[in-house]
């Protein structure tokens, strides 16, 4: 219970933070429109090629604009040396880790709730007979992004270049996140059989629980870095 209080208590910090600035949500919610407006212009609305392309252009907006959030959240606590201070508080080093992830999987899901619709529309795509499957790729998608995001954000927090750094750090180890969260995502738009995407949802599940687990145990040894 004592864990789950600091868990609460740093999410919310996090939070009431963002809630005065909007400088990360604004940021994120901001790309990601422009990414959608943007698609739109190339594609024609209900073609055939735009339900080809919508699973990529829906896990491409979400992962860039998550990307911009991760680096600006942990850029944020460096400011003023607000991540020592929080060290120095009696709170365990794993808490913190699942609190930025929590608050990350909120900022990240936001953005999906704000795109998603928005692409719908614009896109003239249908989801409604496959809302809840979508939902749940959705939410292990993000699980496993803001998991490694979390980790490697701390990393390159420290680096003078850290806009840099965190993408070429993040990208090349959640390739299997986004690529079974892409597959998955495709098949289920496109028509494919339960079997083919309940294969790429179990790759994924598997995935979101080793990432977790091995990010859950070296978080310790980053921040002690």
């Amino acid at each position: 219970m004592k864990s789950v209080r600091q868990i609460g208590t740093i999410i919310h910090k996090d939070v009431l933070i963002e809630l005065r600035s909007k400088d990360i949500i604004i940021s994120m919610l901001i790309f990601s429109l422009i990414v959608v407006v943007v698609f739109n212009f190339i594609f024609d609305p209900g073609s055939e090629m735009i339900k080809t392309t919508a699973p990529g252009i829906l896990w491409v907006t979400i992962i860039f604009a998550g990307n911009l959030g991760l680096a600006r959240s942990f850029a944020r606590e460096h400011e003023n040396a607000r991540m020592h201070g929080l060290l120095l508080c009696p709170v365990d080093r794993s808490a913190i880790f699942v609190a930025k992830m929590l608050g990350n999987i909120i900022f990240i899901t936001l953005v999906e709730v704000v795109s998603l619709p928005i692409m719908v529309i614009l896109f003239d795509i249908h989801i409604r007979h496959i809302l809840w499957p979508l939902i749940l790729i959705l939410v292990l998608g993000t699980i496993g992004f803001a998991a490694v995001g979390t980790l490697f954000s701390t990393i390159s927090a420290n680096t003078k270049s850290r806009e840099v750094m965190l993408p070429l750090l993040l990208f090349p180890v959640s390739i299997p996140i986004i690529l079974a969260a892409v597959k998955s995502t495709t098949f289920l738009m496109n028509g494919g059989g339960f079997a083919q995407v309940w294969s790429w949802i179990k790759i994924l599940i598997a995935f979101d629980v080793i990432f977790t687990v091995l990010c859950f145990l070296l978080y310790d040894y980053v921040l002690e870095e």
